[in-house]
């Protein structure tokens, strides 16, 4: 490996009951990764290290990380640490970061703006729908869609990046060799070969667990902007996250819903605790470009001007039912690439969105 250091954090993160707080101290008292192992007991007085731990740091499990080496040997696989310039700088300002990220696919995609969307592993149709239109819509106007491959809402986030052409980032609560759910390793594969990426902050081999899922929520708040929130329950992991980004001083919407509706009062919750109310794209889009400055090619997308000719009459057109591109091609005289662009425009202000099964409804 280039870094001959790398041996040493990939025995680190092997470490156990060392926990990214507890490297943190092992740095803060030993100076660099290399020099936390190989001491006297005595020079890790006052840091509370368990007799497991001190043990390993002693004779650290140096054939686990030539597995891990073996792993990062394959094309596309990677292993960014805290220390390394490619660490995502978000992610970095939280107040536990993962020591290390393993990852599959596109590193770089990981410093590009970010916007978490989360919610029910068992929604409606709607919700489902509803996730998939709004990560569209968000991937159009430059940002990444990252999500945790889950069931439901997690999935139709990604699934949406994907219908926009756009990389998403996928957060495993488990070692990248291993897809959980099983189902969604077509959906992985998918990601990790489109300019997207696979995130994981445990090594190879490290199995699906209870514990592990809600350091993989952290993860994929601490990455990100902001959190949507898509259908939740009361109890619920997504709303986990949504905490857990509000903790980290995130921006957090959540689309309503009826007060009848059990996967509605999760995000009415959070609304209440002070969450944004987001009922179009333009909701997140104002508020993030406000905090981060986005790239003016997606704030250009977000303030096209009213007097649009072209979009006006392409909107005067569109049905509360389906409409196709067709039609409008037909009805207008416009050619598909001008509609294409401009029906972008007009989903970005929240007054159309893509029918199931194609064309574009009006909603306002």
């Amino acid at each position: 490996m280039a870094d001959p250091a790398l041996r040493y954090w990939l025995a680190l993160l092997r470490a156990p009951g060392v926990g990214p707080r507890r490297v943190s101290v092992l740095l803060e008292r030993f100076g660099t990764v290399e020099a936390a192992f190989g001491n006297a007991r005595g020079a890790y007085d006052g840091l509370r290290l368990g007799t497991d731990a001190l043990a390993y740091l002693a004779r650290p499990d140096w054939a686990a990380v030539e597995a891990d080496l073996a792993w990062l040997a394959i094309p596309g696989h990677a292993c960014i640490t805290l220390n390394d310039s490619a660490y995502p700088v978000l992610l970095r300002e939280i107040s536990d970061p993962p020591t290390a990220l393993f990852v599959k696919g596109c590193v770089s995609v990981l410093q590009c703006k970010q916007v978490a969307v989360v919610g029910s592993r068992n929604p409606s149709a709607v919700g489902i729908r509803t996730a998939r239109q709004f990560a569209a819509a968000l991937s159009r106007a430059g940002l990444v869609v990252t999500s945790g491959l889950a069931l439901g809402i997690d999935a139709a986030g990604h699934e949406g990046a994907l219908d926009a052409r756009a990389p998403t980032v996928a957060v495993f609560g488990c070692g990248l060799d291993r897809v959980y759910p099983q189902r969604h390793e077509s959906l992985a594969a998918v990601i990790a070969e489109t300019g997207g990426a696979l995130v994981s902050e445990f090594p190879p081999g490290t199995p699906p667990s209870r514990e592990g899922f809600p350091r993989r929520n952290r993860i994929i708040s601490g990455l990100s902007l902001g959190t949507l929130v898509v259908e939740a329950a009361l109890k619920s992991g997504s709303l986990i996250t949504a905490r857990q980004a509000m903790e980290q001083g995130r921006e957090v919407f959540a689309v309503p819903g009826s007060i009848h509706d059990p996967l509605a009062r999760g995000c009415n919750a959070l609304i209440r605790e002070g969450a944004k109310l987001a009922e179009s794209v333009s909701d997140i889009l104002e508020e993030l470009g406000a905090l981060s400055g986005f790239v003016d090619s997606a704030k250009a997308l977000r303030q096209a001007p009213p007097e649009d000719a072209e979009a006006a009459c392409i909107l005067a057109r569109i049905a509360y039912a389906p409409t196709s591109v067709d039609t409008l091609v037909a009805a207008t005289g416009y050619s598909a690439n001008v509609i294409a662009t401009k029906l972008v425009l007009l989903e970005m202000e929240g007054r159309v969105e893509a029918a199931p099964g194609g064309g574009y409804c009006r909603i306002k």
